[in-house]
């Protein structure tokens, strides 16, 4: 099962969310290769509700999953907090939806959540935690308490972490990063725009229906990161293209 850790479904977070633009993105998911991803959001994305129950309208969900013409859509969320931003939030629509309501007074990045609270907020969901963005966190990463850390499950190859050198480079400092921090890598592309998708992945051994069954895969370590080979030119665009999709909107 090929499967992205690190989706949107809007081009910015201030756009509504369109169910004309989320199909595109799924058709190009799906001819990417991919078969399921999770839909992680800003959690101070304009109207962020709006986005499930969208979803709800007109897709069945399954287990833990929405079934969206054949490719499986995760919830989630990206959360920002004092101490870390970018922490990937994969659970169950009814978890995700609980958490991002007791998130409502942390939305302005002057009063994000300090990040021990949003783990304690954590404790009664069955929610994966990942560190987006790892690179350009690095510093961030390094000064959470033990106790914090080991709560989160992951750190991202993220395909904009792949920009500034070679995708070589980029990635074994990742799986570098992995390593000190004693965190497995999954990979995430970060996509907001279709041509995004399928250009980093996790491929998995087998299909999952629930996050225990995703995490009980990481556990047995059945999966590998890819990075696809035509990555680099999509990663490695400079910031002035104005061309959409250039990873380079300055909300991220």
């Amino acid at each position: 099962m090929n499967f992205d850790f690190h989706t949107h479904g809007k081009l910015t977070k201030y756009d509504e969310f369109s169910i004309r633009h989320f199909r595109a993105l799924v058709k190009a998911a799906k001819e990417s290769g991919l078969d399921g991803f999770a839909l992680t959001e800003h959690f101070n994305t304009r109207h962020f509700f709006d986005v499930f129950g969208t979803l709800d309208e007109f897709y069945p969900y399954e287990n833990g999953y929405y079934l969206v013409d054949g490719l499986r859509v995760f919830p989630g969320m990206e959360v920002h907090t004092r101490e870390l931003e970018h922490i990937l939030m994969i659970g169950s629509r009814v978890g995700i939806r609980a958490l991002r309501m007791q998130l409502q007074p942390y939305t302005h990045k002057l009063n994000y959540i300090p990040i021990e609270k949003l783990l304690e907020l954590t404790v009664s969901q069955d929610v994966l935690l990942i560190a987006g963005h790892p690179v350009i966190q690095q510093r961030d990463l390094f000064t959470l308490e033990p106790h914090i850390l080991e709560r989160l499950d992951a750190i991202e190859m993220n395909g904009q972490d792949l920009r500034p050198r070679s995708i070589e480079e980029n990635a074994s400092e990742v799986e570098q990063l992995g390593i000190e921090l004693n965190k497995i890598v999954l990979g995430g592309s970060g996509a907001f725009h279709r041509n995004h998708f399928g250009k980093v992945f996790t491929k998995f051994d087998t299909s999952f229906s629930t996050v225990s069954e995703l995490r009980a895969l990481l556990d047995q370590g059945a999966y590998t990161v890819k990075v696809m080979a035509s990555s680099e030119k999509t990663f490695l665009q400079q910031q002035l293209t104005a061309e959409l999709g250039a990873w380079s909107e300055p909300y991220l």
